[in-house]
């Protein structure tokens, strides 16, 4: 038998306009809820970053949260966990990381209440390293979800990799990556993807497939996809000979072995990259002009919060620190970064600049905090000097915006 577990990521940056959030949620979200619905047999895993359930509230697009939350009562799909802003996990510190991950559990178990029980986890972009798979052991997560690339081998299809990582150790899911591309690229069509599978029915043993990719696929990128490929592979009279399950019921059907821990990788790293160590390239790649003024940013903007949480004494102190503290969470989003990676062929100055500009008001906030404290002047004046740094890097990737 033939078990596949299909996976959609829906995401959207908090920066997103409220029209590009209507038009993809007229395109893909709720076509993609519908066929879902119309086809009970169904199983989907999904991750809804908890940054688009809210936005998706709060622009009157609710009833697509709750045909979601129905689907899941339903039992036909499995929530797992991610990372609220959609952060590059690998790439922020550790507490930094549980934060995403918290706010994340947090924002999404208010929306979907008794429904959302997360066993498994999906990194933004498939980011992933040994220290994020040990967070996520540590807070109990079962399994984490990973790109077939950074399998050590040939990404398993009998059996489930379990890593020795964290307290308990975690399972590692491998995504098909080469199937999973053909659907996002519209490389292959229902009858072709159910005659691939079904060709892996070869011998005794059972065999699955993982395949994922971004919800948007279904209607934004590709359009009225969800009808010509996923309908029709739902509808298909061979369906019947392929069992559709979610990831974690996997655990159920196949032996668990130990086995070596996963490549550092995302699921847009290639060989090449990752033989360089150049593991995620398209969020922060050392040969681009821009992603490491980027981060010099950033980065400055973490140790001024951590000064200003320690300048909390003073009413007036601690609410501009409680501000850049809600601001330094949405402000580490990818999608500013990988717009900015132009080598590769995403270049996009506005959404390059949100970001800057979002990071300047966590800035702005955190040394307001830190001027009205009662922190050492000198290390207020350090702090200034790491604001004028700051602006040093912003003004650089300004410039490099307007040349390029």
């Amino acid at each position: 038998m033939i078990y596949w577990a299909p996976f959609l990521h829906f995401y959207q940056p908090p920066t997103q306009f409220h029209a590009i959030l209507k038009k993809v949620s007229n395109e893909s979200y709720r076509p993609l809820v519908k066929v879902l619905l119309e086809h009970p047999q169904a199983k989907v895993t999904i991750n809804i970053c908890a940054v688009l359930t809210e936005m998706l509230n709060d622009h009157g697009q609710a009833d697509i949260v709750a045909n979601i939350k129905k689907l899941a009562q339903n039992n036909q799909i499995e929530f797992v966990d991610s990372a609220k802003y959609h952060a590059i996990l690998p790439l922020l510190p550790v507490k930094e990381m549980r934060r995403q991950i918290e706010l994340n559990h947090k924002t999404n178990a208010y929306f979907f209440q008794e429904t959302y029980k997360p066993e498994g986890f999906f990194p933004p972009e498939m980011c992933y390293s040994d220290e994020l798979a040990t967070l996520l052991s540590t807070m109990a997560y079962r399994w984490v979800l990973v790109s077939g690339i950074a399998a050590p081998a040939k990404w398993p299809q009998e059996v489930i990799s379990k890593v020795a990582l964290g307290l308990n150790g975690i399972c590692v899911f491998y995504r098909d990556d080469i199937l999973s591309n053909k659907i996002s690229f519209r490389n292959i069509d229902s009858a072709g993807f159910i005659s691939e599978l079904l060709n892996l029915e070869k011998g005794s043993k059972d065999k699955y497939v993982i395949t994922a990719m971004d919800a948007e696929t279904f209607g934004h990128h590709i359009q009225n996809w969800e009808e010509l490929f996923l309908a029709k592979v739902l509808e298909s009279k061979q369906i019947n000979q392929i069992k559709l399950v979610t990831i974690s019921e996997l655990l159920k059907k196949f032996p668990v072995k130990d086995a070596p821990a996963p490549m550092p990788s995302s699921w847009s790293s290639t060989k090449e990259d990752i033989q360089k160590k150049n593991y995620y390239p398209l969020w922060k790649d050392k040969n681009n002009p821009v992603h490491p003024l980027q981060w010099e940013h950033l980065n400055i903007c973490f140790e001024l919060l951590e000064e200003a949480l320690k300048s909390e004494a003073k009413e007036e102190s601690r609410r501009f620190t409680k501000i850049a503290r809600e601001l330094l969470d949405q402000a580490v989003h990818s999608c500013q970064f990988w717009w900015a990676n132009q080598t590769r062929g995403m270049w996009d100055i506005n959404m390059i600049n949100q970001g800057l500009v979002l990071q300047e008001e966590v800035m702005l906030n955190a040394y307001k905090a830190i001027t009205l404290s009662d922190l050492p002047e000198a290390l207020k004046k350090k702090s200034y000097r790491q604001v004028a740094a700051a602006r040093d890097a912003a003004n650089k990737i300004r410039d490099r915006l307007l040349t390029m």
